[in-house]
């Protein structure tokens, strides 16, 4: 009986430890539900649209949550919410209570704020990923995670000093990536020489300066290094050469130099090597070894010497660049002819020989630039085979012979540019099978014949450039039929026969060259309706014939119709001093303003029928009644084509309240008011009673015909004679807006013939104006910035302010008013594009804009999203950090500001040089700030470009970090640093 009480006790006990053991676990789990759904809570407060918190619940078991791992005590050991488009701030704190955590994934989401948090409690993890994040601040003491093996803060936000220290207790550290970081500048740390278990190593632009130490040798578990665009200075060190596990090195954007070290050949391992845009000297016979060498890029550096043949042999080779060095020789003949190759770039050398013939044997290669070298000989037939081929770039040798046929037909050639070279014969019908073709260059060789009518069906060309060449015969008349055709030069050739007047159907052509040719007949007028040109020159052929009164309606930069036979009038509004020497050379022209010009007789200019007409007028004037009757025919002709806006029925539609009346309005649509030519129509000043000042956009709706514009299918438009597509687009955008930065409409007011756009009057101009004009010295920094933040906010507005996207289509300088106080307004919506929100973000087709803007896929796919903005504005931002135009002669021929900014990244002097000199010093560092924004914004691929939000975001921190550091300027306008002059006690 005790015997029993006593095992009953026993089980008694038992049972207790285990309900209490239990109650601990079931309290345990319960505070770690609380710590879930607590972090939920503050990520939904963002408001994250994210599916993955749909299982977070109180109803569920926590291991059950998304994202959530559990180990066999049902605790938590890790969070994975990586790329879930979160946002909000993030409680470390509450995070580092889950005891049992051994990874936690945050990364490629938005998260912001500061990481103040103490994360000693978060002692077990192994893996912690905060990157790709908008996090602000310095990173705290992370000392106690000794057991970390994976640390990710890559493109995390976070700035300051980094711990370095703290990875000293982190010796089983496996993965360290810290890059894309604007940390202090700092010499490589030595802490990480105490990693001997590193395998990757990610320290890509994050702000290390000085040499790359000798130590780095003792890091020989490393497969990937990467000290990318930092400021590393003095040579390579050879002991770089006992990481032979390395698969990777990347060490480009740097200011290395010297040779590549002996030693390097013992990374036979390596597949991808990158060092350009450095200082690197010497040849490349250290890298003959490297047998396994994928992707090799070492342009923009001052190596020399020849190519080893040993390049020749390489099996897995697939990218090779040494493009921008000092190169010589010939080409190994095997090279890329064992592998599937993707793009060889050997451009801006000076080698020698022939193309190698087989680097598109197996079919897969896409890029063959071989720009500015010495190279002669044939172009391979083989290439006429190679379907693959994207970018076939081979401008500035000495090649020779005839261009294979299949070239001119490559079915996904996007670009074909044989410019400067010596080559003969014809461009083939096979163009016709070119669909994906954009740019084709092949000025300055020897070409000659016809140019087929099959060059019509290459539906997505945008550049043909065939000048100075023996072309002949005809231009084509199917040459109207490239609806994206921006870019036309045929000049100095043999092209005889008439201009074809279906050049009028290339809506998007805004440079047309067809100078130093045998044309003849008339200029056609339908060059008039082209839209966006903007450079047109038909000088020293044999054209005939008046000046089309229609060329009067183009806002061109640049025209020249010298040295033809034109006769006639020129036109009054073509009469200015920027088309100075315009006419020249045509003895039968005449000007009622030109000095230069006999003077035009009453008669001159006017048609046949028009002269007979007033001969016949004065002759029967003597009879009372023939004069009576040609009076009163005149009276009506003049009451049917009288487009006086005060006899015409106006319907005004009001967006605010207004201060003045639909008379005031019309009253001052007059010749002394006009102030400028907007896209789709003209501008006047208007001063009412009141003293204030507005802004008329005046757009006929029918041409001096007489005749309809713009077809309406809408029955009552129809009815009212219709009104332009710009004039929908931009009521329809304008109507709905109501934002500081951008320009506000007051009304609309329409008739049958015209429409009227009243919106508020900017006295400063446009940016184009003040960057470039005149008054550029009036801008300094800080208003620029201002305009830069202001514009961008207006864009954020459009872009993610609305229940519907609206896409501008048109960003540009001159687009980007300025008010009485220099605040910009983003405006001309003529061409904006508002995307239906049940389309997301579907592109819409309509290629637009204006050149130097236009982002790259245009030329390509004709798709514009919101990402075409960015690049645009991206643009804008160059000019205001480099004080230049878009386009400058001193980009090189088919250059931009992008491309001249991106070919200046070579040395922190050659970025400097880059701000405008009227600039004071002190205002570069931050000026360089907003150029990287810029250099962000018109990444080549859309989905590499920030968003509007983002860029705000961006301009505004770099401001703040500006002004962290102190920069006032004095009474005098000196700028200077208040917080330096603090310490030294001569505070101003």
């Amino acid at each position: 009986m005790s015997s029993l009480t006593n095992r009953e006790n026993h089980l008694c006990l038992y049972l207790l430890f285990l309900f209490c053991l239990l109650s601990d676990t079931k309290a345990a789990a319960v505070d770690e539900l609380q710590i879930l759904l607590k972090l939920k809570s503050t990520f939904q407060n963002s408001n994250t649209n994210s599916s993955i918190f749909s299982t977070w619940n109180s109803s569920n078991p926590l291991c059950s949550f998304s994202g959530i791992v559990c180990n066999e005590n049902n605790s938590v050991r890790e969070i994975e919410l990586s790329n879930q488009n979160l946002s909000g701030f993030l409680a470390l704190d509450e995070i580092c209570q889950l005891e049992s955590l051994e990874k936690l994934a945050l990364g490629f989401n938005s998260l912001n704020g500061t990481i103040k948090e103490d994360l000693n409690n978060c002692s077990k993890l192994k893996y912690l990923d905060l990157g790709n994040n908008l996090f602000t601040g310095s990173f705290p003491e992370i000392s106690s995670l000794s057991e970390l093996q994976h640390l990710y803060l890559n493109q995390s936000g976070i700035s300051g000093t980094f711990p370095w220290k703290s990875l000293n207790n982190m010796t089983g550290l496996i993965r360290l990536s810290l890059g894309d970081n604007p940390f202090d500048q700092s010499l490589f740390p030595s802490e990480i020489f105490n990693l001997k278990n590193l395998t990757w190593l990610y320290l890509t632009n994050c702000s290390l300066q000085g040499p790359i130490p000798k130590s780095i040798g003792n890091l020989t578990e490393l497969i990937n290094l990467e000290l990318s665009d930092n400021r590393m200075v003095g040579e390579i060190p050879s002991e770089i050469g006992n990481l032979t596990k390395l698969w990777q090195l990347e060490l480009y954007r740097n200011q290395l130099n010297g040779t590549l070290p002996f030693g390097l050949r013992n990374l036979i391992n390596l597949e991808n090597f990158d060092a350009s845009e450095n200082l690197l000297e010497g040849d490349l016979s250290e890298l003959g070894f490297l047998k396994n060498i994928v992707s090799l890029q070492l342009y923009s550096n001052s190596l020399s010497g020849e190519v080893p043949a040993e390049f020749g042999e390489f099996k897995k080779l697939v990218n090779l660049s040494l493009y921008t060095n000092k190169l010589t020789g010939t080409l190994p003949q095997k090279l890329g002819s064992w592998s599937n190759v993707d793009f060889i770039d050997v451009s801006e050398n000076f080698l020698t020989g022939t193309i190698p013939p087989d680097m598109c044997k197996m079919g897969t290669m896409r890029g063959l630039l071989f720009l500015q070298n010495k190279f002669t000989g044939e172009i391979p037939q083989n290439y006429a085979k190679c379907s693959t081929l994207k970018r076939f770039r081979v401008n500035n040798n000495s090649l020779s012979g005839v261009v294979p046929a299949g070239i001119w037909g490559l079915p996904n050639a996007e670009i074909i540019d044989l410019t400067s070279n010596q080559f003969e014969g014809m461009i083939t019908s096979d163009i016709k099978s070119a669909k994906m073709l954009a740019q084709l260059f092949v000025s300055y060789n020897r070409l000659s014949g016809e140019l087929p009518d099959e060059i019509s069906e290459a539906t997505s060309l945008v550049s043909i450039v065939l000048n100075n060449n023996r072309f002949s015969g005809k231009i084509p008349g199917t040459i109207g039929d490239m609806k994206h055709l921006g870019t036309l030069y045929l000049q100095s050739n043999m092209f005889s026969a008439s201009i074809p007047k279906s050049l009028g159907s290339c809506l998007f052509l805004s440079d047309l060259n067809i100078a130093n040719n045998l044309l003849s007949g008339n200029i056609p007028s339908s060059l008039g309706s082209l839209p966006t040109l903007n450079s047109l020159n038909l000088s020293q052929n044999q054209l005939s014939g008046q000046i089309p009164e229609s060329l009067a309606s183009l806002r061109l930069s640049i025209l020249d119709l010298s040295q033809n036979r034109l006769t006639g009038a020129i036109p009054d509004t073509l009469s200015i001093a920027a088309y100075n020497g315009s006419f020249s050379g045509n003895p039968g022209l005449c000007s009622m303003n030109i000095n230069s010009f006999p003077r035009c007789s009453s008669s001159s200019g006017m048609s046949k029928d028009v002269r007979t007409l007033i001969i016949c007028f004065s002759v029967g004037s003597a009879i009372l009644l023939v004069s009576l009757t040609c009076f009163l025919f005149l009276k009506k002709s003049e009451k049917d084509d009288d487009r006086s806006l005060k006899e015409e029925s106006w319907d005004l539609k009001s967006f605010h309240v207004l201060s003045f009346t639909e008379g005031e309005i019309l009253d001052s649509i007059t010749q002394e008011n006009l102030i400028g030519k907007g896209g789709s129509g003209n501008v006047y000043r208007v001063v009412l009673a009141n003293g204030k000042e507005l802004a008329v956009k005046h757009i006929w709706n029918t041409d001096p015909s007489g005749k309809k514009k713009f077809k309406s299918t809408t029955p009552m438009l129809a009815k009212r004679g219709g009104k332009s597509k710009e004039f929908d687009a931009e009521v329809e955008t304008l109507s709905s807006i109501r934002h500081v930065n951008v320009v506000k409409l007051y009304c609309s007011i329409t008739s049958e013939d015209s429409s009227l756009l009243v919106y508020e009057y900017m006295p400063n101009g446009s940016l184009w104006d003040r960057l470039h004009m005149c008054q550029k010295m009036k801008l300094d920094w800080e208003t620029r910035y201002e305009i830069a933040v202001g514009a961008a906010k207006g864009l954020e507005y459009l872009h993610h302010g609305l229940e519907r996207l609206v896409i501008h289509r048109d960003v540009k300088s001159s687009n980007i008013l300025l008010d009485e106080f220099l605040k910009p307004r983003i405006a001309d919506f003529g061409l904006a594009k508002i995307v239906q929100a049940s389309a997301g973000k579907d592109s819409t087709h309509v290629v637009a804009g204006t050149h130097g803007y236009i982002a790259p896929e245009y030329g390509y796919t004709y798709k514009v999203n919101e990402k075409s903005d960015v690049y645009s504005f991206g643009v804008v931002l160059m000019e205001l950090v480099t004080g230049k135009r878009p386009i400058e002669p001193e980009f090189g021929e088919n250059k931009d500001i992008v491309s001249w900014v991106c070919s200046m990244l070579k040395s922190r002097e050659s970025i400097l040089s880059m701000v405008d000199s009227y600039l004071p010093e002190v205002y570069k560092e931050e000026a360089i700030k907003v150029l990287r924004i810029a250099i962000l914004c018109t990444a080549r691929l859309p989905e590499l470009r920030p968003s509007m939000r983002s860029v705000v975001q961006m301009l505004e921190e770099a401001h703040e970090t500006f002004k962290l550091m102190g920069i006032v300027i004095s009474k005098d306008g000196t700028a200077y640093n208040k917080k330096m002059e603090v310490l030294k006690g001569t505070e101003k």
